[in-house]
């Protein structure tokens, strides 16, 4: 049997969930995703005319985070603990990683993927110019932990 939506009312309307009735506790969510790009595009990076891709990406990714209420819709403005967000070269491209963390009456799920997201999206932007090819793959929720629903961990395929 599938989970009820928590996301719309008895009429099917879209709503904000009301977690006023929930306890507050630490909450943490962990997510990824990476960019796919050619090598002679990642040798380029650390000359980029642009400047540091990869430091600009981070800051992107933590900056998105802290905004995720004003771009996803239906989801709480949350007190922000922690944003990280991790940038690796990898041979075929970059490896990004988030981890967020509040104490609060709901979760960080979306929190971790809008730093994700916008990390890989800015590392486009910083090396479009070089090759307009490159992918964004793999944008996953890897682990959350806190609220009624308890711990998550990723199964990778």
């Amino acid at each position: 049997m599938a989970k009820k939506l928590s996301h719309y009312d008895g009429a099917g309307r879209a709503r904000m969930v009301d977690v006023s009735g929930k306890a507050a506790s630490k909450r943490e969510a962990e997510a990824s995703a990476f960019v796919l790009m050619k090598p002679a595009v990642l040798a380029a990076l650390p000359k980029n005319p642009k400047g540091d891709a990869l430091e600009v990406a981070r800051l992107a990714g933590i900056m998105a985070a802290k905004r995720t209420a004003e771009l996803i819709p239906l989801c709480h403005p949350l007190p922000l603990s922690l944003v990280d967000v991790d940038l690796r070269l990898c041979e075929n491209g970059v490896a990004i990683t988030s981890k967020v963390a509040t104490y609060a009456e709901t979760g960080v799920e979306m929190e971790a993927l809008v730093a994700a997201s916008i990390s890989a999206l800015t590392v486009y932007d910083m090396c479009k110019a070089a090759d307009k090819s490159i992918e964004i793959r793999e944008i996953a929720l890897d682990r959350k932990s806190g609220g009624k629903s308890g711990e998550y961990r990723r199964v990778k395929k």
